[in-house]
């Protein structure tokens, strides 16, 4: 088995890096560039930017981030949001990214994967796909950071994305995300079973037991975490600038909540995953 990929998932709004649950409710945590310094420093294997807002107001806003992070930071850097075009995909890989993640535009147009692979090659295209579970135990595939159902099962999407060039499928699943109650491993499983290209599972990572349930039971390729590393890292470089242009900010006065989530470093989920068996970079 190759060994885990591990990455640091950023939500964006505006300029602040931000948390939610189920992707509402948006909390500011501080500076995106500041979090991406710091994983890197400390071993992280790739970043996703995710610009939260680009669907719903039609335009990715990461290009200053992304140009900053890319000319201080030597890791892959995958960026989604409002990518709707060869044009707009072509403009965030001359800022610096390395990969894209196409949610929204490749649902409503799903040439726009074989064409994006064509042009940049598929390593370039990251499919992600925002699932939640209905009731029939099925998955529908969401837009628009979780908020539009479009019909499309969630599995079937995944498959025909890989038919079509995707080089990685990114799975998040909006029930668990930002809950810190574990990935949804069967969702995840599914996935993985029916592709045969790499899969990130994303949402829900609570403690360091569930990365390695990712892996070993829901067959992830990489495992995307946000709120696992966030909370601990907030404390050594969030908080510290001006936030009142974007979002709630009652967090940094605080600092309550999100007790569910366990505070663990990078170096203590790899140790553990070692533990496991699993290799990692």
């Amino acid at each position: 088995m190759a060994a885990v990929r591990f990455i640091a998932r950023l939500d964006v709004k505006g300029p602040n890096l931000v948390k939610g649950v189920h992707l509402e409710g948006l909390r500011v945590l501080g500076k995106p560039e500041d979090f991406a310094r710091h994983y890197y420093e400390n071993g992280i294997d790739e970043l996703i930017f995710m610009d939260v807002v680009a669907s719903l107001y039609g335009r990715n806003s990461l290009l200053d981030i992304i140009r900053k992070t890319s000319s201080e930071i030597f890791i892959p850097l995958s960026v989604g949001g409002g990518l709707r075009s060869i044009e707009d995909i072509r403009a965030v890989l001359a800022a610096g990214a390395d990969k894209v993640c196409l949610n929204t535009a490749a649902i409503a147009n799903p040439e726009l994967v074989r064409e994006a692979s064509r042009c940049f090659g598929s390593s370039t295209i990251v499919v992600s796909i925002e699932a939640i579970r209905q009731p029939d135990g099925s998955y529908e595939a969401y837009t628009d950071n979780g908020r539009q159902k479009t019909g499309v099962e969630a599995v079937g999407w995944a498959r025909r994305a890989a038919e079509l060039g995707a080089g990685e499928i990114m799975i998040t699943s909006v029930d668990r995300e930002g809950t810190g109650q574990g990935y949804d491993l069967a969702l995840t499983k599914s996935v993985a079973s029916a592709v045969d290209i790499p899969v990130i599972a994303c949402g829900g990572a609570g403690r360091k037991e569930h990365v390695g349930d990712a892996v070993t039971q829901g067959w992830a390729n990489a495992v995307g975490v946000a709120s696992l590393l966030h909370y601990n890292v907030l404390d050594v470089v969030g908080g510290t600038g001006s936030y009142e242009e974007e979002g709630n900010i009652e967090y940094l006065k605080g600092r309550r909540g999100f007790s569910h989530v366990e505070r663990s470093s990078l170096g203590e989920i790899k140790e553990y995953l070692r533990g496991l068996g699993l290799e990692c970079r």
